[in-house]
């Protein structure tokens, strides 16, 4: 079935997210890692707006500053409107607006986010109406946080993180996000962790409940973080909390584990890099708790929100 398509214009709005666990394995011949993470998706959003233009184009607004961001074929949200219209055999192309509330560069998917709404949009503005495989199936060729950002929720992500298996989460987990106030190149940061572990740096094995793992060997989450998650326990998912990626952020950028130990001074849970950061994500207790904290460190010069999680997936506000 097939939808006709609209003149309207067309509204996405689509999360950001936290990664809660990340483990990685070892450089592949191809340059890239497989990782196993669990991934949330948080109330911090990105609004896609689309018209249908014969060329495609995109502008940029919103909470943070986009003045550094490419607006040409580059773009992620450019090529993930192309590749719909090619995959689709759509004519023309697609006028996008979107308004951002990620941190650029901040290890929170972004740019993740703006490709799955602009799938999302030129989806339901083309009338393509693709079924949600072929849709996953294009966001992960875009890029691995992709996917994720059209599924929203909690997720467990396994390969580059574009393969994913629902996790239930019960309730809702808060946390406080200090952002920082320049951006991280995730390969940078990965270049970081393998030059680390190449220096004996970084541990080639971890001892954990399941006996001796290789960082060569396929990476898989800790059986407590799926256990805190179903418990909807903030206190026993803090105990879980692990990113692999965090000692080369702190390396490449040492401030931030100042923020760590500013959001373990005035009460955090725990406190972690959100994927390859800069982004330091805080979990507290409750609602009541993330606004204590977010007043104690927003005093202290930091700035920082207060979200949680998880939510919807990249969905269509307007059609």
């Amino acid at each position: 079935m097939t939808f006709p398509a609209t003149d309207a214009a067309v509204h996405v709005r689509a999360p950001g997210k936290i990664n809660l666990f990340m483990r990685v394995g070892a450089v592949g011949d191809d340059g890239y890692h497989d990782v196993a993470t669990a991934y949330q998706a948080v109330s911090l959003y990105e609004d896609v707006r689309a018209w249908p233009d014969d060329e495609f184009s995109v502008g940029f607004s919103g909470s943070v500053d986009t003045s550094g961001l490419p607006t040409d074929a580059s773009n992620l949200a450019i090529r993930a409107a192309k590749l719909l219209a090619r995959h689709a055999g759509v004519p023309g192309g697609v006028r996008l607006e979107i308004e951002k509330h990620v941190p650029i560069a901040g290890g929170m998917g972004g740019g993740s986010a703006d490709a799955a709404g602009t799938l999302v949009a030129c989806d339901a503005l083309w009338g393509t109406a693709l079924p949600k495989e072929e849709l996953h199936a294009l966001a992960a060729s875009l890029g691995a946080d992709v996917p994720f950002a059209l599924s929203g929720g909690t997720a467990i992500g396994t390969g580059r993180g574009d393969r994913l298996s629902p996790a239930l989460a019960t309730g809702s987990f808060h946390w406080v996000l200090a952002i920082a106030d320049h951006g991280l190149s995730t390969p940078a940061v990965y270049r970081e962790l393998d030059r680390r572990r190449d220096d004996g740096l970084e541990p080639d094995w971890r001892d954990g409940h399941h006996g001796i793992r290789s960082a060569l060997d396929s990476p898989t989450v800790d059986a407590e973080v799926l256990q805190a998650l179903r418990a909807g326990d903030p206190r026993q998912l803090a105990r879980a909390l692990h990113n692999d990626l965090q000692t080369a952020s702190l390396a490449l950028a040492p401030d931030l584990a100042e923020v760590i130990a500013l959001g373990d001074e005035y009460g955090a849970l725990a406190g972690l890099v959100s994927g390859s950061g800069p982004t330091v994500a805080m979990l507290v207790d409750d609602a009541d708790s993330a606004i204590e904290l977010q007043v104690a460190l927003s005093a202290s010069g930091l700035t920082v929100l207060h979200v949680h999680g998880p939510v919807h997936g990249a969905r269509l506000l307007t059609y």
